[in-house]
């Protein structure tokens, strides 16, 4: 069978760009094209919650350099969505009324902020972080705020939470759950992050339903919790995870999974012909842990995009890659490897919890699920191998052994 001359991708994001110059490195000397809500050109995200917000850089880490994309004959159209896709007609529409034949198609669309459903949950000066111009933003209502409220502990809320008391704002944090990164992190490690935030000035409201959004026209002015309490605030930011965005591969007829993402298969193809799904969006069967995972992470988006391409031009590789993220706060850095439970999984630390210089692995019946590296550089490698090939590994061997020897 002949490969196709036409690859269109839809969204501009890192997932996009990346099968885009893959598509090239691999010698693929037909069309590309790149059709993007962005009006910038592809960025990666992690900077907009830690360098940007901080005020290190006015800039993202682009994805490539702005001559790249011309220099390699990639049809790139920033400012441009897509509106519609027509896959028996295999034709994408954009905003613009133009129309894209297409004979492979990636969808990357992304992901979007989720909203509070409350009242108030609209108010005009109501915060979310998710562009670099959400960031750049933020970051100057930070800089002028008296009090900060952020809504949501999990990682973009910490990391704002870090970036607002740098700026010198009184920084309260709202959650439901009992500890800061508690889904992922479980009880223990959890706490670790609790009381680095507490020792910095934050306060929390641990456990809290938020009823609604104070404030009015001229904006926001806090929150009011279950409880009748309210934590006033200069500046609000909403940040309780992001929704993908299926809206335009729905309106195509491809049905959301139950995550509710783009259902694909190992190789991220989706249950059209000649249509695949990357990035935050696709809800991928992994072949390890046998089941579908939706991950909305930088190395999720960089590391498929890279792989779908080969997929794009006929190849059937089943993507395997473990989950894996990054953070950055205060002095506290972090990586995450693996796709843990920690309400099951059992916890084996190498290290001290309270010297935030430590190796927490979580084990499934013997074999380590995911591995989370705290203030510790030296056993990246050798973590990832465990990680990858869920090993099974003693206890005696993860506290005090030489890991890279583990087998």
């Amino acid at each position: 069978m002949p490969g196709p001359r036409r690859v269109v991708i839809v969204g501009s994001g890192l997932a996009g760009a990346t099968a885009a110059a893959s598509l090239r490195g691999r010698g693929f000397d037909g069309e590309v094209l790149v059709l993007g809500a962005e009006r910038h050109r592809p960025y990666e995200l992690p900077p907009l919650s830690k360098a940007v917000l901080l005020g290190d850089t006015d800039e993202p880490d682009w994805v490539h350099d702005e001559g790249f994309y011309a220099e390699h004959d990639i049809d790139l159209r920033p400012g441009v969505p897509a509106t519609r896709v027509e896959l028996g007609a295999r034709v994408v529409t954009d905003d613009r009324g133009g129309e894209h034949r297409y004979d492979r198609l990636l969808l990357a669309t992304g992901s979007r902020p989720r909203v509070l459903p409350v009242p108030g949950g609209d108010l005009p000066g109501l915060w979310t972080l998710r562009t670099l111009d959400d960031a750049l933003g933020l970051r100057a209502a930070l800089v002028s705020a008296r009090r900060v409220v952020i809504v949501g502990a999990g990682w973009i809320g910490t990391e704002a939470a870090a970036a607002a008391h740098h700026h010198g704002a009184e920084v309260t944090v709202v959650d439901q759950a009992p500890g800061p990164l508690h889904d992922v992190l479980g009880d223990e490690v959890s706490a670790v992050f609790r009381d680095l935030h507490t020792e910095h000035g934050v306060r929390w409201r641990l456990g809290a339903k938020i009823d609604a959004v104070t404030g009015g026209p001229d904006g926001v002015t806090g929150v009011r919790l279950a409880d009748g309490s309210e934590v006033t605030g200069d500046v609000v930011l909403v940040a309780v995870g992001a929704e993908p965005r299926i809206d335009l591969a729905h309106r195509a007829g491809l049905e959301p999974a139950d995550d509710g993402g783009v259902g694909v298969d190992a190789g991220l193809r989706t249950a059209a012909p000649d249509v695949f799904a990357a990035g935050d969006i696709a809800s991928h069967f992994h072949p390890r842990h046998g089941r579908r995972v939706r991950v909305e992470h930088w190395a999720a988006a960089k590391d498929q995009g890279e792989h779908v391409a080969g997929n794009l031009l006929g190849e059937h590789e089943p993507y395997t890659a473990s989950p894996f993220f990054f953070s950055d706060q205060y002095d506290l850095g972090c990586e995450y490897r693996g796709l843990a439970d920690p309400g099951t999984d059992r916890l084996v630390v190498r290290g001290d919890l309270a010297d935030r210089a430590f190796v927490a692995f979580w084990l499934r019946d013997g074999r380590v699920t995911a591995a989370l590296n705290v203030n510790v550089w030296d056993h990246g490698d050798a973590l990832q191998r465990i990680v990858d090939g869920q090993l099974a590994v003693d206890d005696d061997m993860l506290t005090r052994g030489d890991l890279a020897s583990a087998e």
